[in-house]
């Protein structure tokens, strides 16, 4: 009878259109319908194919979640890359169908992703009671809603200039250049980076109106940073298990777990920068040269769009396959769950998005830290000086990772039993917050029974 009262509870949940967003959010949706909670997932219209065609390949949407979709403001020819276009954009694009959506389909909750907080007033409007998501850290959280603070305390100023190159006493410390709404902008687009801070002050104004802050972590995993946030809940880490859809964009090539089944245990340098990340010609060039240097076997994902700038079709992709036949493999897109979770993997070459970080964490693999731009400063980090799982990997005066550093690197880490230790401990630590009786498990009961409130 309990379960079938619980079916009259609907939930939608908004996810910032971009693929780092949309998987947590998938995986919380299904956690929800196996509780018997029904989930309004929306997509943008341009999102919401990628991810059915995905989706077609490995089996049906869970039961319960209904896939709906809603115009982005972009049009045929406009780049559904360009992040700045889209937090401009999306509000004038989407206020009015949502609001009609949560009004017609009697949404009584919305989960709103931290990136589309301008919603939370739309969902408030339309009559609904909310709660944020946040997709990055509970520390990149707390930074966000401490970032007027930082500005009275002239760390940097509204424009995102920084002011000082001193460390942030946060958990886990940050140099202020490395504050995600800085570093998302290059400093050649002073304007961007202005857009981003201001943005992100105005967002921060909605955020009061959410009853909870979902977050995708562990007690055990932020106990610091969650103390800052008294209305957190966090219930991850969100990692959906390896036979189950996860929400990605691109088709993941499945023959490379045959290849991995046939290394050693404990060999395999993985390398994979996400769904956003690019490196231009030279830093290319390097990391290939690197990791063929490394002499370890190596699974590296490409993505068609992975390089930038001049000189980028330069590099023979087909050549330098062929030059490493017999130790690495390279592939457009990775199942990455299982790839991690592969007894032959030693160590994660990542740009430590959120995502990874935990998925890292949870298969208790070492990292080699390769951030580039927002949070994943932040959470090379927690990485390197906080939970000991991982190193730094380090740039030259070019601003370049040399092969030199890529592979000596990879040999001291591969060789250093105690980070190997401190990455088992946390594996345990992160599976044993999400199974029943853990930390997460029972903040995910905790939401689900404030879901069923009227």
């Amino acid at each position: 009878m309990a379960a079938a009262a619980a079916t009259q509870t609907r939930v939608m949940v908004l996810p910032f259109p971009a693929q780092g967003h949309v998987i947590p959010l998938m995986e919380l949706s299904r956690k929800l319908a196996e509780h018997g909670v029904e989930v309004d997932f929306v997509n943008t219209e341009f999102n919401h194919d990628l991810v059915m065609e995905a989706m077609a390949e490995k089996g049906a949407i869970p039961d319960g979640i209904h896939m709906l979709t809603v115009p982005d403001g972009l049009g045929p020819g406009d780049d559904h890359a360009d992040i700045g276009k889209f937090v401009k954009d999306l509000p004038a694009a989407m206020s009015g169908r949502l609001e009609e959506m949560i009004r017609s389909r009697k949404i009584r909750w919305v989960i709103v992703d931290v990136s589309m907080s301008w919603a939370l007033q739309v969902a408030t409007a339309a009559g609904a009671r909310v709660a944020s998501f946040s997709t990055y850290s509970a520390a990149v959280f707390a930074l966000r809603m401490n970032l007027p603070k930082l500005i009275e305390d002239g760390v940097l100023d509204e424009s995102g200039n920084v002011q000082g190159e001193g460390k942030i006493q946060m958990v886990p410390p940050i140099n202020a250049s490395e504050i995600p709404w800085v570093s998302l902008a290059s400093t050649s687009a002073p304007e961007r980076r202005r857009n981003n801070i201001q943005n992100v002050l105005q967002t921060n104004l909605s955020l009061p109106l959410a009853e909870v802050v979902i977050c995708n972590t562990s007690m055990e995993l932020e106990p610091d940073a969650l103390a800052l946030l008294p209305n957190a809940l966090p219930l991850g880490p969100l990692v959906a298990p390896t036979s189950r859809p996860a929400g990605h964009f691109l088709p993941e090539d499945l023959a490379c777990l045959a290849w991995l089944d046939a290394q050693p245990p404990g060999s395999v340098v993985y390398v994979a920068f996400g769904s956003s990340g690019f490196l231009d010609a030279t830093q290319f060039q390097e990391l290939a040269d690197g990791l063929a240097l490394s002499g370890r076997p190596f699974l590296w994902v490409v993505r068609p769009d992975f390089t930038i700038g001049a000189g980028q079709d330069q590099f023979d992709l087909d050549a330098f396959r062929r030059r490493v036949e017999g130790q690495g493999l390279v592939v457009g897109w990775a199942p990455q769950q299982r790839v991690l979770s592969h007894r032959s993997v030693a160590c994660f070459v990542s740009h430590c998005g959120w995502n990874s970080t935990v998925e890292g964490v949870l298969h208790g693999v070492p990292f080699l830290c390769w951030p580039y731009f927002a949070d994943q400063f932040c959470n090379q980090s927690y990485v390197c000086n906080v939970w000991g799982t991982g190193a730094r990997l380090r740039r030259d005066g070019r601003g370049v990772v040399a092969k030199e550093e890529i592979g000596s690197k990879v040999a001291r880490l591969l060789g250093d039993g105690e980070v190997k230790a401190r990455a088992a401990a946390w594996k345990e630590v992160a599976c044993g917050s999400i199974r029943e009786g853990g930390s997460s498990h029972g903040n995910l009961l905790k939401l689900v029974s404030l879901l069923r409130q009227q």
